[in-house]
């Protein structure tokens, strides 16, 4: 039992990881624009200084303590390891990585990053350990109101974006492609993110999260 819960920790983290490389990664391509959460973090940034790992945790601070008060009950520990994790996960791949220069590397880069961080957000949710402060937002929206994933991710990439673009973030054309594409990535990635669950523990797992 232990080590099922440790296996499944393990892939919560390789989860994170992938969803910070590809967040960088479209940081990286930010001639298309940055996504909607991240114009917001950069529009703090640009405003009140820090990093936009930092204002990451930050926001997912506030996010917690808002779902807390809908739902009346504390996040699970997941929450709070993701909403560190992601923020300085962040920062140190944005200084790790290289600058790209020009619109076809920007375009490139920004695609696979788009990729990246649709597929990690699939394989954190998966081994259902506590979606990060933002997802759990998403997953009250669809509880509350009986929405689809792809419909809640999408109402709040959009107004994330608006607050972002108002404080000065830069929005493009990628900026609408990850408001209206990124839920429908997730969905698509769930699937195999729960096989390579079953096969990283070795058996089926009633608690793994159901795709809505």
């Amino acid at each position: 039992m232990k080590t099922n819960i440790m296996k499944r920790w393990i892939f919560y983290m390789m989860g994170l990881v992938i969803l910070a490389l590809g967040v960088t990664l479209t940081i990286k391509g930010h001639l298309l624009g940055l996504g909607s959460w991240d114009v917001f973090h950069y529009g703090l940034w640009q405003t009140f200084g820090l990093t936009i790992g930092s204002w990451s945790i930050i926001v997912g601070a506030v996010i917690v303590i808002f779902t807390a008060v809908m739902t009346r009950e504390w996040p699970r520990l997941g929450v709070y390891v993701n909403m560190l994790s992601i923020g300085i996960f962040i920062d140190l791949f944005n200084w790790l990585l290289p600058n790209f220069e020009g619109w076809t590397q920007h375009t490139i880069v920004f695609s696979i990053g788009l990729l990246v961080m649709s597929f990690g957000v699939a394989f954190y949710i998966t081994p259902n350990l506590g979606a990060g402060p933002r997802d759990s937002l998403m997953l009250l929206m669809v509880e509350k109101f009986g929405l689809k994933i792809s419909v809640a991710r999408n109402i709040m990439e959009f107004s994330a974006a608006v607050g972002g673009y108002l404080l000065g973030g830069p929005v493009f054309i990628g900026t609408l492609v990850i408001v209206f594409g990124l839920g429908k990535l997730i969905e698509a990635w769930l699937p195999l993110t729960r096989r390579l669950l079953v096969l990283f523990l070795g058996a089926e797992d009633k608690n793994i999260i159901k795709v809505i």
